[in-house]
């Protein structure tokens, strides 16, 4: 017998007393990593709502508040702040639900059900911050464009004021900043719950493995 069936014989026998994992087994090892995955997706939004509403009492000073009010975006603002951290709390709440559903969930086709919900859950959540978080940035640039040509309009006019151009350098320096910031805060979140969203993927995709 040569070497080379010496060790297959070999590694056979190492097999056979190896134990073998039965199907409830694997499914229980998935189950466990997706409601932990979940929870953490559950913590991470807390964490974040509450860093961010920090951040935003620091920045609320009362020259931040004096400034909206010269754009006349004092009440719009607070309104903006209410339907966000409604919203907010709303998505916290969907990832809470989520952990619940998938911590009690007891056949496969079930959990695979949940696990893709909230990975939509989250991309849906991801999109609504890069998307108000725009729609904010834009509304604040105008109105305060609007301020700045009603008080050229009082000024001396034999002062340097903004033309046609200008105003098109401004814009797209502004877009260009924009899209930076969105950027990084896209990334910054792919970070966060990327890595979260790949392992439940994974998991998903055993899952299917597991049913076929």
């Amino acid at each position: 017998m040569d070497e080379l069936e010496f060790l297959k014989q070999n590694w056979k026998k190492q097999e056979e007393n190896l134990p073998r994992l039965s199907y409830d087994d694997i499914y229980k090892m998935i189950w466990k990593r997706s409601s932990s995955i979940v929870k953490w997706i559950f913590v991470i939004s807390i964490v974040e709502l509450l860093l961010s509403t920090l951040l935003s009492i620091y920045m609320a000073d009362a020259n931040y508040w004096e400034h909206m009010d010269e754009l006349h975006l004092k009440q719009t603002t607070i309104y903006i702040y209410i339907v966000s951290y409604l919203i907010t709390f709303y998505f916290i709440y969907c990832f809470y639900r989520n952990y619940k559903r998938i911590s009690s969930t007891d056949d496969a086709a079930t959990l695979m059900k949940n696990i893709l919900r909230t990975r939509r859950t989250v991309k849906i959540y991801i999109a609504y911050i890069l998307i108000s978080t725009a729609l904010y940035s834009i509304v604040i640039a105008y109105f305060s464009i609007q301020n700045h040509q009603m008080v050229q309009e009082v000024q001396d006019t034999s002062k340097y004021t903004f033309d046609m151009v200008d105003w098109i350098k401004f814009t797209i320096a502004g877009l260009i900043i924009l899209s930076i910031f969105l950027l990084a805060l896209w990334l910054f979140y792919r970070l966060i719950y990327g890595i979260l969203l790949r392992r439940l993927k994974r998991n998903y995709k055993e899952l299917k493995k597991l049913e076929v």
